[in-house]
């Protein structure tokens, strides 16, 4: 009787005082990446990242941008994709690359902003095609991009260019990449101006919303990454040969998304990224957190 009794006081014990914290604000608390081999752990909007590292806030073909919020950080591969694509831009005409949000330097659940990026396998691009690559840190505080989707959500506007489809075809067309997000209006787009062979890669370009200003390029899980969660792959990933560029596709623009009926019962409340506790998390990110 007296076991039972302290194994329903065991049981019934609150968790440990860090298991209860908020997530974000322990991981938005780190100014540098733990001292771990390189690991994404968990999934894209519910894990954290061993072994990060810093995009260097300026190269030969790229600047970071917004430094003040320390999200450029990423997996390696990440690192590397970024500055390749950089090079790619170079080649069809841009100066090179402004690179925005990534992840924080351990990644997990951010204070403010994205759902995702908490692995170090996500990165937003800026479709303000780069007149320098020397802004100071002050300047890249207060440029900003632009909208390359009209205000009403239904159509692009004249700053794209088929130079921004080159380069959204090089993202798609790596290996490493999973999806790219950008606004619907894009892909309406992308899909009107693609030819019949450019399929294979069109179908990793995603519409999602609140992307009128850069696109988020989202890589696969490494090799070998064995704490990485995969994706789920989409009803149209599932569809042998489709590009996305099916009916499915308009509904973005149409009325029924966009100016949708009232809600004639408020919403359960749902809980996001911001509410999660170490709790919530792979039990490994409380190692990244406690690494030095």
């Amino acid at each position: 009787m007296i076991r039972q009794f302290f194994l329903c006081v065991a049981l019934l014990a609150p968790l440990p005082a860090l298991a209860q914290d908020l997530a974000n604000q322990l991981f938005g608390a780190k100014d540098a990446p733990s001292q771990q081999d390189p690991m994404p752990v968990g999934s894209y909007a519910k894990g954290c990242g061993a072994g990060m590292v810093e995009l260097p806030e300026t190269g030969p073909s790229w600047q970071a941008m917004r430094l003040s919020r320390n999200r450029n950080f990423g997996q390696p591969v990440l690192i590397n994709f970024l500055q390749d694509l950089s090079r790619d831009a170079q080649q069809i005409g841009w100066a090179g690359l402004y690179i925005g949000d990534m992840s924080q330097p351990r990644g997990g659940p951010m204070t403010s902003g994205h759902a995702s990026h908490q692995i170090g396998l996500d990165a937003d691009i800026w479709m303000l095609p780069p007149k320098r690559l020397d802004l100071t840190r002050t300047e890249r505080e207060n440029i900003s991009s632009i909208p390359v989707r009209s205000a009403d959500q239904r159509s692009i506007t004249e700053n794209w260019t088929p130079r921004h489809a080159e380069l959204l075809k090089a993202a798609a067309s790596d290996k490493r990449v999973d999806r790219v997000f950008v606004a619907a209006a894009v892909k309406i787009e992308m899909c009107r101006t693609a030819t019949r062979a450019d399929k294979k890669w069109l179908q990793k370009i995603r519409p999602i919303a609140g992307h009128d200003t850069h696109f988020h390029v989202r890589l696969k899980c490494p090799k070998g990454a064995r704490l990485c969660e995969t994706q789920t792959p989409s009803v149209s990933e599932l569809s042998k040969g489709g590009d996305g560029c099916d009916d499915t596709l308009m509904y973005w623009v149409s009325d029924a998304y966009l100016n949708p009926p009232a809600p004639t019962e408020p919403a359960a409340p749902v809980r996001g990224p911001r509410d999660y506790t170490m709790a919530d998390l792979p039990e490994q990110c409380a190692d990244v957190l406690a690494s030095e």
